[in-house]
């Protein structure tokens, strides 16, 4: 009997280590997301510079749809989905974005859990919090079904500092 009580106690200290160790390495929206790519890294929102207000709408653009940063910057993006339709905004360089929509096409339900991408649905809004790491072009886009090629896509210039 004394065996089985040790042997559940430690087995639920190993489950809440597993569980907040998953939890951690997980990462969130708001930067837990380390890892540096092409285009940046997701950023922490209480080191953003400045604000940008992205519309999206049914006649599938965005506004603005270029933006200006420098170098280095974090930015708080707050993406507004003014249209009556489901709407995403996708940061990526080009190459990624037209394989993610490859992946859209095939499955056009998909939930994204990136830092770098947000789905909202219609007259919802959302944030992304990204750093830009590198100077020159992030893309943006809206991957879903048909929006993309309707031209629903935008640009950050990434200036030198």
């Amino acid at each position: 009997m004394k065996f089985a009580k040790t042997f559940s106690t430690i087995l639920v200290a190993a489950s809440f280590a597993a569980i907040s160790t998953g939890a951690l390495a997980s990462g969130s929206h708001a930067g837990g997301h380390s890892e540096e790519t092409a285009i940046g890294k997701a950023g922490v929102a209480s080191k953003a510079t400045r604000t940008v207000t992205v519309e999206m709408a049914d006649s599938m653009r965005y506004t603005p749809s270029e933006i200006q940063v420098k170098k280095g910057e974090t930015v708080r993006f707050v993406v507004k989905n003014v249209g009556k339709v489901r709407h995403e905004l996708s940061l990526g360089t080009e190459k990624e974005l037209l394989e993610h929509l490859e992946q859209m096409k095939k499955n056009p339900g998909m939930e994204h859990d990136e830092p770098s991408k947000i789905t909202l649905d219609a007259g919802k809004q959302g944030e992304i919090v990204w750093q830009f790491t590198k100077a020159g072009t992030v893309n943006f886009a809206c991957l879903m079904p048909g929006h993309f090629e309707a031209g629903m896509k935008g640009q950050v210039k990434v200036g030198a500092k």
